[in-house]
């Protein structure tokens, strides 16, 4: 039987409701072409089969573009008022709003979003993205931090080889790098990146980029690259931060990063060995910073200092966090005190923040390092707060940084149970001589 030129290839003893006409169920057809024609033969999909089809394709795209995560990002969902009632900020988010809708549907260029965190760079990114992918173009979405680890785990993968993955970095027909920053990566890191940006510069590929720097903060070759006015649109967003819940022009007192001296680095970090510690101290020291380094090059799960005063915990989570934040991170650090303050402060008739979003900003935070925990004397209500946020962050695997001079046994047991889980969290003891005991040692007087 022939219909619309095709030839049924199967014979199906459905009822005629489930089964199309034209191929019978099988979803391809064989049109009827002269034997002579080079599509003689050939299997075409049925046109009952093309609304699936591109349903399973989309997935696809979706999959490749690593954007299951930034998928309710759309324009749709964006807020061009933004949070503040100033005019400017307003104003600039509305022309980036309208921008990003425009380049979405001509891909002509390259759009680079500059702004401080939280101003909506990330949503109108993945917007642009997702419009992108719906329209059938292979697109990718990566943070820059993931994508140098994307490069970095193709060294060692069995899937695809190092070649293959950076080629299809540069090459795809679209991408949005998030988070540029690279004052604070490795040569190696600079070298890829500024090799990745200058392949797509040089044959135009549309990209997007954003980023919380300025341009003199930014590796020199690629914001040369950016300046390009020929083919760079550059927006700047000045609007209040989406995620501050705090009032418009205060800075959240939450973390304490900020305050802590930036010279509590990685590189200022001393494991002593000029004072010829016993080996298992000056083990534990070097294990301790090891492992701190190896959590801010890729955090993932928990990681636990424990020591007792002055051994250096503090110094080597807020290393971490300055770490993170030099990577265009935005890490909460407190000391677990402070934090409890600041929960009972919201309860104030005064307070002009509510405590949900205090509580929330802290259990959700990208990275959060908890200075000084100790619930041996706590009271039972900051008890469970305490756990109601860290068990949060245990159950989601976000990055959490641990510091307490208290022992296994002190820890409220629901908190200890997830410290002890090998799969979320690694745990480190520093058992080295405080640093203050040994001076004090060294200054006494022989008798």
């Amino acid at each position: 039987m022939e219909n619309s030129g095709a030839t049924n290839l199967t014979n199906t003893k459905k009822s005629p409701k489930e089964v199309c006409l034209i191929c019978g169920g099988l979803g391809y057809v064989r049109r009827n072409l002269p034997v002579d024609d080079p599509n003689f033969g050939l299997l075409e999909v049925c046109e009952c089969q093309k609304l699936e089809v591109q349903k399973s394709s989309l997935q696809r795209l979706y999959h490749l573009s690593n954007l299951n995560a930034f998928r309710q990002m759309t324009f749709e969902t964006f807020n061009s008022d933004g949070r503040g009632s100033g005019q400017d900020g307003n104003k600039t988010l509305e022309v980036a709003f309208n921008t990003a809708k425009n380049y979405a549907h001509h891909l002509n260029g390259w759009l680079l979003l500059m702004g401080s965190y939280g101003t909506g760079k990330t949503h109108l990114a993945a917007a642009i993205a997702n419009e992108v992918v719906s329209l059938g173009i292979e697109t990718l979405f990566l943070t820059v931090p993931d994508l140098l680890d994307w490069l970095r785990y193709s060294y060692s993968s069995t899937e695809t080889t190092y070649e293959e993955r950076f080629e299809e970095i540069r090459n795809i027909h679209f991408l949005v790098l998030d988070d540029l920053g690279t004052q604070n990566t490795t040569a190696w890191a600079r070298e890829k990146l500024f090799q990745i940006i200058n392949h797509r510069y040089t044959h135009r590929l549309p990209t997007v980029l954003t980023t919380n720097l300025a341009l003199s903060q930014i590796d020199e070759r690629v914001s040369s690259r950016l300046q390009d006015r020929e083919l760079v649109i550059t927006i700047q967003i000045d609007a209040t931060d989406y995620r501050n819940p705090l009032a418009e022009g205060e800075n959240s007192p939450i973390s304490s990063l900020a305050h802590i001296s930036d010279h509590r680095t990685f590189d200022k970090f001393s494991t002593r060995k000029s004072e010829k510690l016993p080996a298992d101290e000056q083990q534990s020291l070097e294990q301790a910073l090891y492992a701190s380094q190896q959590f801010a090059d890729k955090p993932d799960g928990w990681l636990v200092l424990m020591g007792s005063y002055g051994t250096g915990k503090t110094h080597l989570a807020a290393a971490i966090g300055h770490y993170f934040a030099g990577l265009g991170g935005d890490p909460i650090f407190s000391v677990v005190p402070d934090l409890l303050d600041h929960l009972r402060a919201t309860f104030s008739p005064s307070s002009t923040v509510s405590y949900d979003n205090i509580f929330n900003q802290v259990k959700t935070t990208k990275l959060l390092i908890l200075d000084d925990l100790g619930t041996q004397s706590a009271t039972p209500w900051a008890r469970e707060k305490l756990y109601q946020i860290l068990n949060y962050r245990y159950e989601t695997r976000l990055p959490t940084v641990i510091t307490t001079s208290a022992t296994l046994e002190e820890i409220d047991p629901r908190i200890r149970s997830r410290m002890l889980d090998e799969r979320v969290c690694k745990v480190f003891k520093i058992i080295a001589t405080p640093y203050q005991t040994r001076a004090l040692k060294r200054k006494a007087p022989s008798k």
